[in-house]
C-alpha cells in the first residue's frame, strides 16, 4: 500500500506551468495549457494562474529557471494555493527540487490523467489497469515522490543486510506491477472470450478524442443510457450495446477517449480495453468541429490509432456539435448565402478528404441523426455481404 503525496483534493486551487522550446511554439503551449485547465477542473481543481517560460531546453534541476520558480514561489507565497501543475512530465528528483522552494504539492500532466482515471475506474479492470499505470509511472521517481512505503505481511519488505530502503521500496512496487499484470491478464482471458462469444456480428468501435461526444452519440444510435458528461474521460470502460438498422444487426462500443501527451504507461495498460477497437470492423471517428484545434485533435487520434494497428480500418468521420460550430463562427447579421457557401465548403473539403466518408450532425439538437444511422448501415451491411457473400441471410 502506498501513500501518495500527489493527490488532487476537492476545490484545491492550483497554478499550471508550462515551457516554450524549440519543439513547442507559445501558440501549442497556451493549447496544452487550456487543456491542463480543464483537465484540473475535471480532477477537481481550479487553475488560477498560468506560468509560461522560454528555454532552449527543460532545466534539469527544476525544469524552468530559477527565476521563474522564484516568480511562481512569490506569486503563491500570501495566497491559498496549495498545487502546482507542469504540463510536461516531471523526474522524482525535479519534483523534489520544485517542492523544497514552493513548498506546496507539484504534480506534472501525466499524474493529473492518471489521478482522473483513478476517480473514473468503475470496473475491476479499469482499476487493475490504473493502478497498474500508476506504479509503473512511479518506479523511477520513487526517491523524490514517495514519503514512505507501507510494509505488509510475507515478508515482503524487509531489508536484507546491506540493502537501502529505496531498493526496497523498488523491490515492493516491482512486485506489485508484476502481481497487477498477472491479474490484468487474468481479466484479459475472461474478456477474450466475452468477445469471442458474440458470434459472427459486425463490430463497430466509437473513437475520437476526449470530450467530443462519443457517449451521447452512443446512447441516440443505441437507445441506451451510457453515461456521458462534459468533462474529459467521462468514459473509461468500453461499452458495448447490440444495435438493430432495419432488420440489420451490430456491435457498437464506446471507448475511452484519447488525449495529448497521454502517459505512455496508461497506454500500455489499456491496450486490452482498446482491443475493442483493434478487433472493430468499422470505426466511427467523432470529431468536435466546433473545438478551435479540432484538425490536431484528429491527428493526435489517428496517431493514437496507427500505436493499436487499427488506423487503415473503415472508418466514417462524423463531425459533431455543428450547434456550437455555427454558433462560434457566425454572428447574427452574417448574410444565409455566405453561411450556406461557408458550411459547403466545410463539408466538401472534408468529403473529398474522407472520399465521402463523413457526416456533420449535432447530437445534442439530434441534427442529420437519421444521416448518420444510413452511413452506418451502407457500411455494415456492405460488410456483411462481403464477409458471407454465400448468405441470403445475415441477420443473427
Amino acid at each position: 500500500m502506498i501513500e501518495k503525496k500527489q493527490v488532487v483534493q476537492k476545490e484545491e486551487r492550483a497554478v499550471i506551468v508550462g515551457v516554450i522550446t524549440k519543439d513547442q511554439t507559445e501558440r501549442q503551449v497556451n493549447e496544452f495549457l487550456d487543456e491542463l485547465m480543464f483537465l484540473a477542473e475535471t480532477a477537481g481543481a481550479l487553475a488560477v494562474k498560468r506560468f509560461t517560460q522560454r528555454l532552449a531546453h527543460p532545466d534539469r534541476a527544476t525544469f524552468v529557471g530559477k527565476g521563474k520558480l522564484e516568480e511562481i514561489h512569490q506569486y503563491i507565497a500570501g495566497r491559498d494555493i496549495s498545487l502546482v501543475i507542469f504540463d510536461d512530465e516531471l523526474t522524482g528528483s525535479q519534483i523534489a527540487n520544485i517542492e523544497k522552494v514552493l513548498k506546496v504539492k507539484v504534480i506534472d500532466r501525466s499524474d493529473l490523467i492518471l489521478d482522473i482515471f483513478a476517480r473514473r475506474a468503475r470496473t475491476a479492470q479499469a482499476r487493475v489497469q490504473v493502478e497498474l499505470a500508476q506504479y509503473q509511472y512511479i518506479l523511477p521517481r520513487l526517491r523524490g515522490m514517495w514519503s514512505h512505503l507501507e510494509r505488509q505481511g510475507g515478508g515482503i519488505g524487509s531489508r536484507g543486510p546491506g540493502e537501502t530502503e529505496i531498493e526496497t521500496d523498488r523491490r515492493i512496487v516491482k512486485d506489485k506491477i508484476a502481481l497487477l499484470r498477472k491479474r490484468l491478464e487474468d481479466i484479459d482471458r475472461q474478456s477474450l472470450t466475452q468477445r469471442q462469444e458474440r458470434g459472427e456480428f459486425i463490430r463497430v468501435a466509437l473513437v475520437g478524442y476526449t470530450n467530443v461526444g462519443k457517449s451521447t452519440i452512443m446512447n441516440l444510435l443505441s437507445k441506451s443510457e451510457v453515461f456521458a458528461e462534459n468533462k474529459l474521460f467521462a468514459t473509461l470502460d468500453t461499452t458495448t450495446r447490440k444495435v438493430v438498422f432495419e432488420q440489420t444487426p451490430f456491435l457498437l462500443s464506446d471507448t475511452v477517449g484519447f488525449i495529448r501527451k497521454l502517459p505512455h504507461h496508461l497506454v500500455e495498460s489499456f491496450k486490452s480495453t482498446l482491443d475493442e477497437v483493434r478487433e472493430s470492423d468499422i470505426l466511427i471517428h467523432v470529431v468536435d468541429i466546433s473545438h478551435p484545434q479540432y484538425e490536431e485533435q484528429i491527428e493526435v487520434v489517428n496517431r493514437t490509432l496507427q500505436e493499436l494497428k487499427a488506423f487503415e480500418k473503415p472508418t466514417i468521420l462524423i463531425f459533431n456539435k455543428m450547434d456550437l460550430y455555427e454558433a462560434n463562427t457566425f454572428d447574427k447579421w452574417l448574410e444565409p448565402e455566405i453561411k450556406t457557401d461557408i458550411l459547403n465548403n466545410l463539408k466538401q473539403h472534408w468529403e473529398t478528404k474522407s472520399q465521402g466518408n463523413c457526416v456533420f450532425i449535432s447530437a445534442l439538437e439530434k441534427r442529420n441523426i437519421e444521416e448518420l444511422r444510413k452511413t452506418i448501415l451502407d457500411k455494415v451491411s456492405q460488410l456483411y455481404k462481403d464477409r458471407f457473400p454465400y448468405k441470403t441471410e445475415f441477420f443473427y
